[in-house]
């Protein structure tokens, strides 16, 4: 019983953003939702006055919302990649940042879906997806996957959650009806133990092979057509690679933001950014690769419908769009990420907020000049994002931060029951396994 006592005053400060709100935490939550009550507002004038009032036509009809699906899809890949690859690795860095990584998944990928339901202009058409979903279109294998990934993040998110919300029931008084309904009976056995560990890693297995699929699928949605520079093999790791890109990314922003906001500086570590930046810069050289075997293969194979985009993007209207996407990142983020001694929290959260504004704007240059430059000629053909689509587009960053915040009221979003048993356990537990692989350490029964 002591030792449970002692425990937890270690770990007072995880409890305390759930225990304590302060008058910062009102403020935020003001301006969050009144920039979110702007967007409302804006869908509000779309969905009585119709697509008209945006920037869509034709043949643009996707446009920012479609931009913002990607965006928001390859995002989701920040808790299930990451958390479900570091638990598999027993990489023991990993304690701290799990839940935050997996909370991101599972709230993003709501937006990413609303995106394309703003999109339609009438919601209702949604319904038909159900009523005549068709599987020889990769739209449909889109839904197929986004709901199966958002299923399979939701249940790795609540199973390393239930011990948590145990330890909430029995030393926290508000709320303590939701907590022991959430709590599913938690008592900490060995039996449940076990159980929680094999669960988890089942799911750590599921979700991988997911979440890679579900990136895969978004860009069949685009390489399925024969639209120039959309019809590409490379589409498929090239959108998987973008989205782990852009999931480190919002993952170290996050993490810096709740750092500081709940004084968790003695476990969100800067070996933690390092590690995550060191990521991030592996991921960064891979964008590259992906973005320059693209665009050169299309510079090679000269045709002239692809090569009208390849120069509006490269030397024309987009160019300003495409060198800041380079800018944003490659050139930023491996400044920043190469060196250690500019890979500090500072250095990696700034390489992290250009690589966020640098991949919105690459979903933006994937999108936008294909559809302005169709294989079937058109006529002049132009988009101009209105105030409509700016202001949803701003609602749904502000209500995303607004509900991840809000998470942290109600649970930790440092996993309290994973420090303790990296505090009791980690270090006899790699210290055993270091000994399997190092020579003069024979086992009895690998000797017999």
């Amino acid at each position: 019983m002591e030792a449970k006592k002692d425990n937890l005053e270690q770990d007072q400060v995880l409890l305390n953003p759930i225990l304590k709100t302060g008058k910062g935490f009102y403020l935020a939550a003001a301006i969050l939702l009144a920039i979110t009550g702007g967007a409302a507002f804006a869908y509000f004038k779309q969905f009585v006055l119709g697509l008209g009032v945006t920037g869509l036509s034709r043949p643009v009809y996707w446009g920012i919302y479609i931009t913002n699906f990607v965006f928001f899809i390859g995002i989701s890949h920040a808790g299930t990649l990451i958390s479900a690859i570091l638990r598999l690795a027993r990489a023991e860095w990993r304690r701290a940042i799990t839940r935050s990584a997996e909370v991101i998944t599972v709230l993003v990928l709501f937006f990413g879906v609303g995106n394309i339901l703003i999109d339609l202009g009438r919601i209702e058409r949604a319904i038909y997806v159900i009523y005549h979903g068709n599987f020889h279109s990769p739209l449909l294998w889109d839904v197929t996957s986004i709901t199966m990934y958002l299923t399979a993040s939701s249940i790795y998110l609540f199973l390393p959650l239930i011990p948590d919300i145990a330890i909430l029931r029995d030393n926290v008084k508000k709320r303590r009806w939701l907590y022991r309904f959430l709590s599913l009976g938690w008592q900490g056995t060995e039996a449940q133990k076990r159980r929680l560990e094999i669960g988890i890693a089942v799911m750590a297995v599921l979700v991988i092979p997911i979440a890679v699929s579900v990136h895969t699928v978004v860009s069949f949605v685009f390489a399925m057509t024969i639209q120039p520079m959309w019809h590409t093999a490379i589409f498929g790791p090239y959108f998987v690679v973008g989205a782990i890109f852009s999931g480190i990314a919002a993952l170290i922003i996050a993490m810096a933001l709740i750092r500081k906001a709940y004084k968790l500086q003695d476990y969100l570590k800067p070996i933690h950014f390092n590690n995550l930046g060191i990521l991030l810069l592996v991921m960064c050289l891979l964008w590259f690769y992906f973005t320059f075997a693209e665009h050169l293969t299309t510079f090679y194979g000269a045709e002239p419908v692809q090569l009208k985009i390849f120069y509006a993007k490269l030397t024309g209207e987009y160019a300003p769009y495409f060198w800041s996407m380079v800018l944003f990142n490659f050139v930023l983020p491996f400044a920043l990420l190469a060196r250690k001694k500019t890979r500090t929290v500072a250095g990696t959260v700034i390489a992290s907020i250009s690589v966020t504004i640098g991949m919105w704007l690459e979903r933006f240059t994937i999108v936008v000049p294909t559809l302005i430059n169709p294989r079937l000629p058109t006529g002049i053909s132009f988009y101009h994002p209105t105030w409509v689509e700016a202001f949803i587009t701003l609602g749904c960053f502000a209500f995303f931060i607004f509900l991840y915040a809000l998470f942290t009221k109600f649970f930790p979003i440092v996993s309290i029951w994973e420090i303790r048993e990296g505090r009791e356990k980690a270090l006899a537990e790699v210290e055993e396994r270091i000994r399997t692989y190092l020579p003069g350490e024979v086992s009895g029964e690998e000797s017999g």
